[in-house]
């Protein structure tokens, strides 16, 4: 027996009436028209599922891919950078970035290292993962941050692309309080216990 039904055969799609939509940040304020017709049938089955009751299209909120280097130099010192630009500009980060269409996650890191600290990663080694979301542009992105222990042909001193500042810190001296996001506070607090 076939799975799938004939739209016609579809349960009803309810359709939220703008005045129901809130001013938030969700996808739900922001997604109305089906990227496939252009129909304005286009309804929130779930929180992250939409689908179009004209032409059937479904499309999924997926979380994006990103990737972050722990670096480390002989004396044991974690780098962070400060953030150049927004969200949370001026706050302590990880190096790294999202991963582009059709880049593996060891591309991802090995790229934006280069781009944000005119460096070249030798070695990079999966450590751990953690997902976030922040607002952008007054959308939330759901991210999944991939963490990487990374080495370097030279110790980072330029800065580049969105990193404002370097910042070498002593791990008894990592406060989780003044970094940007969730995921690099948790990503870092495994760090500090692993000693990685």
């Amino acid at each position: 027996m076939n799975a799938f039904l004939p739209l016609s055969f579809a349960p009803p799609i309810t359709y939220k009436k703008m005045q129901d939509i809130d001013s938030s940040s969700e996808p739900l304020a922001f997604l109305h028209f089906c990227p496939h017709c252009g129909s304005d049938k286009f309804a929130a089955v779930s929180s992250r599922e939409f689908k179009c009751g004209d032409c059937g299209f479904d499309f999924f909120v997926n979380s994006a891919a990103a990737v972050v280097a722990i670096i480390t130099d002989e004396d044991g010192r974690i780098m962070l950078t400060r953030r150049a630009r927004e969200p949370r500009k001026g706050w302590l980060d990880l190096p790294g970035g999202f991963v582009d269409p059709g880049e593996s996650a060891e591309e991802a890191i090995r790229r934006e290292i280069r781009e944000e600290l005119e460096v070249e990663v030798t070695h990079s080694e999966f450590f751990c993962s953690y997902p976030n979301e922040y607002i952008y542009s007054n959308y939330k992105v759901r991210t999944t941050d991939l963490a990487f222990v990374c080495e370097t042909d030279k110790v980072p001193t330029l800065c580049a692309d969105d990193v404002e500042e370097i910042v070498w810190m002593r791990r008894c001296d990592v406060d989780l309080d003044k970094i940007a996001f969730t995921s690099i506070r948790n990503i870092l607090a495994k760090v500090l216990a692993s000693r990685a």
